[in-house]
């Protein structure tokens, strides 16, 4: 009796590794399939790496002085999409960063872009051969490029702007001599070389063309940026770290989380103070023509209240002159009655 019979049956699924190589090994009568793979390191003598196999997942053999291109790392005639450029040093070892302003342009084209090209040249002698002036033949040689180069623009424009245009110039005719590679009398009429005159053929002037003339095509790069000259850094101080200090946006009407936000915080964010008043010069014209206005308008009523109570003092004084007339004039004539009654009384 064995430990395993007298133990249960096991509920989870039992591995076996010699049961598992049992199963997948391979019968004899099966193809074997080889996979090419690298000599071993110091058995390479002799061996060169021709195909991607080859170099496996790894890069290239530095021990094989052969072209290698792992995974075709640098072939030629494989187009390449990035723009990315290639590091380069100038005679000081240095970074040549005038590399990426020249991308685009051509070879000859003049570009500044390092300090030292601000800088004024140093004349070292007299007879520098880059101070010297150019001689006659080269003038004339220039000048004549410039009578052609503006001639070329000047006979296009005239072409195009004219509504009817000449037949073109043919060119001369050029002769051929053509000699066939068969020969006898049944090839080529028996002849053993011929002539060929060759001509342009005629263009119809009037002739629609034949192909879209009005494409658009892309502008070329722009002009290199001027370079920009940095001034060293420096520490910022404490006055320019408050200038540059930017307050906190602090809404008046909204507190979602509902901070306790000082008073002199809310009105820094307000901009009140920040604001500037400017009133305008016409408000003080205005406000002084008010015054002016006003203080005259005051000294006419008040003029106009005086005249008013001197009319009336007056009239008063004549009111009081009149009635003192009358009141003296009554006393007078009674008065005069009783003196003539008294006179009568006498008489009688």
């Amino acid at each position: 009796m064995s430990l395993t019979s007298l133990l249960p049956a096991p509920t989870q699924p039992v591995w076996d590794r010699d049961e598992e190589r049992a199963k997948i090994r391979i019968p004899s009568s099966s193809l074997v399939v080889a996979s090419p793979t690298a000599p071993p390191y110091g058995q390479r003598r002799g061996w060169v790496p021709r195909t991607l196999e080859d170099f496996g997942d790894g890069g290239a053999f530095p021990e094989i002085p052969v072209a290698q291109h792992p995974l075709n790392m640098g072939r030629e005639g494989k187009e390449s999409t990035s723009n990315s450029l290639a590091v380069q040093l100038d005679a000081q070892g240095k970074i040549k960063y005038d590399v990426l302003a020249r991308q685009g342009h051509s070879k000859d084209k003049i570009i500044y872009s390092k300090l030292s090209d601000l800088l004024p040249a140093e004349v070292v002698a007299e007879d520098d051969p880059s101070l010297e002036r150019p001689t006659e033949d080269e003038v004339q040689e220039t000048t004549e490029k410039t009578r052609l180069a503006l001639e070329r623009l000047t006979h296009t424009k005239i072409a195009a702007a004219m509504p009817v245009r000449c037949a073109e110039k043919a060119g001369p005719a050029q002769y051929i001599r053509y000699t066939p590679s068969q020969q006898g009398a049944a090839f080529n009429s028996g002849a053993k070389q011929r002539v060929i005159r060759m001509v342009e053929a005629q263009k119809d002037p009037i002739e629609p063309p034949k192909f879209k003339i009005n494409k658009k095509i892309p502008r070329g790069p722009p002009s290199p940026p001027a370079p920009v000259m940095h001034s060293p850094t420096r520490k910022v101080t404490v006055k320019e770290q408050k200038e540059w200090k930017i307050p906190p946006c602090i809404s008046n009407w909204k507190n979602a989380k509902g901070y306790t936000i000082p008073l002199d915080k809310r009105l820094a964010a307000d901009g009140r103070g920040l604001q500037q008043v400017h009133i305008n010069e016409n408000f003080a014209k205005l406000a002084e023509a008010l015054y002016i206005a006003d203080r005259k308008a005051r000294e006419a009523v008040e003029m106009r209240a005086q005249l008013e109570k001197k009319l009336a003092q007056k009239e008063k004084e004549k009111k009081e002159e009149h009635l003192r007339q009358l009141a003296q004039k009554a006393r007078e004539e009674r008065a005069g009655i009783r003196t003539q009654a008294a006179a009568g009384g006498l008489h009688l």
